[in-house]
């Protein structure tokens, strides 16, 4: 499938419209249901297909987020080898009482994967998390990019975002 097809086919099966209040508190004429395309076998595959020149060379674990990131980073590691790490929103507070689940990350380059950003608010605190516990995280790979480009949260945090698709490209706004 080209790049163009798998806009269309994401905006079809995830894009809806209303009124909707985001992560960030902002309202939204249109909602992009990631579930959507990541319960759908199919599609997940060829997003995962799209995602895997983006991933950097020096990439050693992709780091999915609570929940979105996490079926995108397994998907994305049957593509390319790599291991995966879950990174919940807030460690555990039993058992072993991690914060990420999987692969070791102390001392190795995490590429944290998401589905949709719009502020970076989570990415940004998943990688304090991260980094407290040994992690090195400077980029983040994500879906669709909400953010029109500028994401001061992040910029402040060093971390890179690279996106598959930003929100004009696929919604027309």
């Amino acid at each position: 499938m080209q790049r163009t097809e798998l806009g269309s086919a994401l905006v079809a099966r995830c894009a809806l419209e209303g009124e909707f209040v985001l992560r960030s508190g902002a309202v939204s004429k249109w909602y992009f249901d990631k579930y959507q395309f990541e319960a759908d076998p199919v599609l997940l595959g060829e997003v995962a297909e799209h995602l895997e020149p983006l991933v950097p060379a020096h990439t050693e674990v992709l780091a999915g987020l609570e929940t979105g990131g996490i079926p995108l980073a397994v998907a994305l590691g049957l593509v390319t080898g790599l291991p995966m790490a879950f990174v919940r929103k807030q460690a555990k507070t039993y058992g072993t009482a991690r914060l990420a689940e999987g692969a070791d990350i102390s001392g190795r380059r995490l590429l944290i994967i998401e589905d949709v950003v719009v502020t970076g608010g989570q990415i940004v605190d998943s990688v304090a998390a991260l980094r407290e516990r040994g992690a090195v995280v400077d980029e983040a790979l994500c879906v669709i990019d909400r953010s029109d480009g500028r994401v001061p949260l992040l910029d402040e945090a060093g971390i890179k975002l690279t996106s598959l698709f930003r929100a004009d490209e696929i919604n027309g706004s």
